[in-house]
């Protein structure tokens, strides 16, 4: 989300020049543990509370709300010259989980696979386990990074790599794949399939924050949800929650 929020402050700024926001990454986790510890008003959150962290937040006596401001679709990258050009959900369960292990048994080259993952800390993590895998635990074998650019440059620099990153950081550099689910056609991720609801692997954007705290973020996020913060949804590569 923070590519999509950096402009999102950046235009809200030249509006009210009197705001004064400060804005940084580092996963769904992250940002709720500091919403949580009161050292932030705002989480930006790939998926929605868990209920541990939703009892810690009543624990203390906080009422939170969690506005969804976007939607973005989870996408399977391989480098351009790996020859696979799809996989199936079972295909994806078996590469990620360890259980697959060389291109050869999903129809590519004799190559073992090279796996790039986000830290368990990012919701695009959480999201890709709970969704895609099952909830089967990542193969050991996974590299983990710190940011989704960190697996577009990696992957698109080796040839045997696979990563998973939100559709907004496809980059020409690297190849997305069109992914089956439950026996259906393959469908490839894309703004429009993405928008039709026909791509199987989209998930809910939010912001989070604290209802005592709702009269000083309220014109932020309002900003976010109007036709001209939609717009710049939409700009970052996400699809909107309002069409209007």
């Amino acid at each position: 989300m923070l590519p999509m929020m950096q402009l999102q402050v950046e235009t809200y700024i030249k509006k009210q020049p009197a705001s004064d926001i400060n804005l940084s990454g580092g996963g769904s986790g992250t940002g709720i543990t500091s919403l949580l510890d009161g050292t932030i008003d705002l989480a930006m959150s790939s998926r929605d509370l868990k209920l541990a962290e939703k009892i810690k937040f009543k624990e203390k006596n906080q009422e939170i709300k969690t506005v969804q401001v976007a939607i973005d679709a989870l996408s399977i990258i391989v480098h351009p010259q790996n020859s696979v050009s799809k996989l199936t959900q079972d295909q994806l369960m078996g590469i990620f989980t360890g259980q697959i292990t060389n291109w050869k048994d999903v129809g590519g080259a004799d190559q073992k696979i090279v796996l790039y993952s986000r830290e368990s800390s990012s919701g695009t993590y959480e999201f890709m386990k709970d969704n895609v895998l099952d909830k089967k635990e990542f193969a050991k074998e996974a590299i983990s990074t710190s940011a989704t650019a960190q697996i577009v440059y990696a992957v698109s620099q080796n040839k045997s790599a696979i990563g998973y990153v939100g559709l907004a950081y496809v980059e020409n550099i690297v190849k997305p794949l069109p992914i089956a689910f439950d026996g259906k056609d393959f469908v490839a991720p894309s703004f429009n399939n993405a928008a039709k609801g026909i791509y199987p692997i989209t998930r809910p954007l939010f912001l989070i924050y604290n209802v005592s705290n709702e009269a000083k973020v309220k014109p932020f996020l309002d900003y976010i949800l109007s036709v001209q913060g939609q717009k710049l949804v939409t700009h970052k590569g996400f699809i909107p929650v309002s069409w209007n």
